[in-house]
């Protein structure tokens, strides 16, 4: 039975417990005296399951947005040096903006 992280998240210790039970591997030995974090992660490393969660932007030009924020952040750096405060408020702005709507289009 093929098992995913999120799912196993969802268990509790007990049920960690049975599913490591079936495991025959080194990562899981002690599995008794285990907590939950460390349960998880041992199931985790025997199954060799990825336990980082990633995110995908959809429907943005995820490298697009990213160089306009270097962009913003090397005008922001320079606005900095020249003490130029309103120029350094409106970029300040605009990058939280673009950083926003990465954020709203990832699934």
């Amino acid at each position: 039975m093929s098992h995913t992280y999120e799912e196993l998240k969802k268990k509790n210790v007990a049920e960690l417990r049975e599913i490591a039970a079936t495991i025959e591997d080194e990562a899981v030995q002690g599995y008794t005296q285990l907590n939950k974090e460390h349960l998880l992660k041992a199931i985790c490393d025997a199954l060799k399951l990825d336990m980082h969660v990633h995110h995908h932007v959809v429907g943005l030009d995820k490298t697009k947005i990213k160089g306009e924020i270097r962009e913003l952040k090397k005008k922001r750096d320079h606005a900095m040096q020249e003490k130029n405060k309103q120029e350094l408020v409106a970029v300040r702005l605009e990058i939280r903006k673009l950083k926003k709507k990465l954020r709203k289009a990832m699934v």
